[in-house]
């Protein structure tokens, strides 16, 4: 009977320990969700008249345009618009990876498959693009090209600048834009 006995609570500690494994599992997810839900990545155009933060899944947070950024031209300014959201966006994709491959650990190569697409679609190695993948704990760090003082990890708002933020009232910059696409369909 003993033995029996022993057996019965050798299988009960391992269903337990289960049960441990899947709550902690269930807190790593929870940790994981509310990370990516944080997740804002901030680029600048290489003249700084233009930023862009976008967020998880390819969401686009905010878009602010200086002065100067108004005195380029319907299509510089477009261009450089459209490559500073690229870059913002890519960026954002590559801290996403980061994030679940920190959770998923070898498990799955989520951040090594995102790279190699990244890679192959911009022309650029992989090891090029990892070294831009912010490890976990450093997100506000100061890399130099995203306008970020390095405080609180908010680029500054630029003197002369106005911030087009998604979800807003329509500011004088989402005016200026909007009759800037309606001039190019004239």
């Amino acid at each position: 009977m003993t033995a029996e006995f022993d057996q019965l609570v050798a299988e009960f500690e391992a269903f337990q320990a289960r049960i441990h494994n899947v709550d902690d599992r269930f807190e790593q997810l929870a940790g994981m969700s509310s990370e990516l839900a944080s997740l804002e990545v901030s680029s600048s155009s290489p003249d700084r008249s233009v930023t862009v933060v976008a967020g998880p899944g390819g969401s686009v947070l905010d878009i602010r345009l200086t002065e100067d950024a108004l005195r380029l031209g319907a299509q510089r300014l477009g261009a450089t618009i459209m490559s500073t959201l690229q870059d913002a966006l890519a960026d954002a994709a590559r801290q996403q990876a980061g994030i679940v491959q920190e959770y998923a650990g070898d498990e799955a190569p989520v951040l090594d498959q995102v790279l190699e697409t990244q890679a192959e679609v911009l022309g650029v190695p992989v090891e090029e693009l990892r070294e831009k993948v912010r490890p976990r704990g450093d997100e506000n760090s100061d890399d130099g090209d995203d306008g970020d003082d390095g405080d609180d990890g908010e680029p500054p708002v630029l003197r002369d600048s106005f911030s087009v933020r998604s979800g807003t009232d329509h500011s004088s910059g989402d005016s200026y834009l909007r009759n800037l696409s309606d001039d190019e369909e004239d």
